[in-house]
């Protein structure tokens, strides 16, 4: 017979996780005010609100703790993560931060400014906060065909070239600091860009001589679903198509806490020997010494084998189709999901799962409460709260996509947990017509509300 798959790795160490009544559920989430952000860990029974800085690290990257060096200026740590940098994306200088919105702070704040427009795919909310912060405005180029959950394109993270040229005609590029382009695209869905695209847009933005960046907190999963879709590329080694795609920007910023497999850290890596000494002022300023910029010498040393391991076939193969296990196992029900699944999380459509839901009273959030209260699942919504209101207008955005995503952490949860969720997700769905209302907001912050905002049910 053939053998079924095994995970790459053992494991050596547990961590208790308590379930409890759906009683108790029901008041801690009042308590909360109905935002799951605001729940303690203890009180989550699967803790899927985030794949960020959530997973298991290895053997050899706890054994890179104890080998950390704390020198506060030139530690052995630096050296070894900055080489490592280098050897899988090709970037000259790199500067550490504490995570990747830390990055993005140091970069936007010596690139954007007032009045700027910066186009990208499905800018995530942070970096969207960043843009709109400095009263600059992000562009969303994503492709029509990422916002409908029921296409099965292979490549939903792309960039619509026609409309990404378009923002290029009508705009000076005086006012187009650079390009942003999401790998895995997180918005969309947890989707990849293809080799072809990423090439496309880089052509693009050399023809009208506009930088172009990766906001590459996942692009190992990015390379994974290149090897496995796009032609020519089914024999390449995961680090040679990381290296490969890298080749055709002029910079980064990664959140660490996610293909970097590790629980805290962050990094700019770029080319540009200008912006490189604009970015470095700012990382003293915000984070600290540019050889250790908020992270402790024992992080960087295990981010450096990290990012080893993250661009291994091996791994991602178990990452990846796990969260294709998922996928699988849920749409098995009839519940409708982002397709192809992504690399990191399930996205659920709340819109048809919860048709009866005006998107008003936030029908993704309304769908995450509900799977709290039945399994002490937390997932997150990723729809009009997240979208945040428009800087001009105050009214609320409403995106495309209203989905609540379920993230799934790196080396964390078993196939059995797997078969939970699914289990949870199927009694929300079976009894979905009778959910007939929604939440209200009473209190919000006046950007990235959906960390700290308080709702009342309708």
């Amino acid at each position: 017979m053939e053998l079924p798959y095994a995970e790459p790795f053992k494991i050596k160490m547990v961590e208790p996780i308590k379930n409890s009544t759906k009683e108790q559920r029901l008041q801690w989430i009042k308590e909360a005010n109905y935002n799951l952000f605001n729940l303690t860990s203890d009180k989550v029974f699967i803790d899927l609100l985030t794949d960020s800085g959530t997973g298991a690290m290895s053997d050899r990257q706890w054994s890179e703790m104890m080998l950390g060096d704390e020198s506060y200026a030139g530690s052995s740590s630096f050296i070894k993560l900055k080489n490592t940098v280098k050897k899988i994306t090709g970037f000259e200088y790199f500067l550490p931060t504490h995570q990747g919105r830390a990055a993005e702070n140091v970069l936007f704040s010596a690139l954007v400014k007032e009045g700027d427009i910066v186009p990208g795919n499905s800018h995530f909310d942070t970096t969207k906060g960043h843009i709109e912060f400095r009263k600059a405005k992000a562009v969303d180029c994503t492709i029509k065909e990422a916002f409908d959950t029921t296409i099965n394109h292979p490549f939903k993270g792309n960039l619509d070239l026609t409309l990404l040229e378009a923002v290029f005609k009508k705009t000076p590029k005086e006012k187009i600091p650079f390009v942003v382009v999401t790998v895995t695209c997180n918005t969309a869905g947890g989707q990849p860009v293809s080799m072809e695209n990423i090439k496309a847009v880089s052509a693009l933005c050399k023809k009208y001589e506009i930088p172009l960046y990766f906001d590459a907190a996942r692009f190992a999963e990015n390379a994974y679903f290149i090897k496995k879709r796009e032609k020519g590329y089914e024999h390449k080694p995961i680090k040679e198509i990381c290296k490969e795609f890298f080749a055709y920007g002029d910079g980064m910023t990664m959140s660490a806490k996610k293909d970097g497999l590790v629980n805290m850290g962050g990094f700019v890596a770029l080319n540009n020997e200008e912006v490189f000494k604009k970015a470095m002022v700012f990382n003293i300023m915000f984070e600290g010494f540019i050889t250790y910029g908020g992270m402790n010498g024992r992080d960087m040393g295990a981010l450096s084998v990290g990012l080893d391991e993250a661009t291994e076939y091996t791994y991602l193969e178990s990452r990846v189709e796990q969260v294709a296990f998922l996928g699988e196992k849920i749409t098995s029900y009839g519940i409708p999901v982002q397709q192809p699944f992504g690399g990191h999380a399930i996205f659920v459509d709340a819109t048809k799962f919860l048709p009866n839901i005006p998107r008003e009273q936030f029908t993704a959030q309304t769908l995450a409460i509900e799977l709290y209260i039945e399994g002490g699942i937390r997932g997150v919504e990723i729809g009009t709260i997240l979208a945040d209101r428009d800087p001009e207008t105050r009214e609320n955005r409403y995106p495309e996509l209203e989905s609540v995503r379920l993230a799934i952490p790196r080396r964390t949860y078993t196939d059995n947990h797997m078969n939970y969720i699914a289990a949870v997700l199927k009694n929300v769905y079976d009894k979905r017509n009778e959910i007939i209302s929604g939440y209200q907001i009473v209190d919000e912050a006046p950007i990235m509300r959906h960390f700290t905002v308080k709702l009342e049910k309708i």
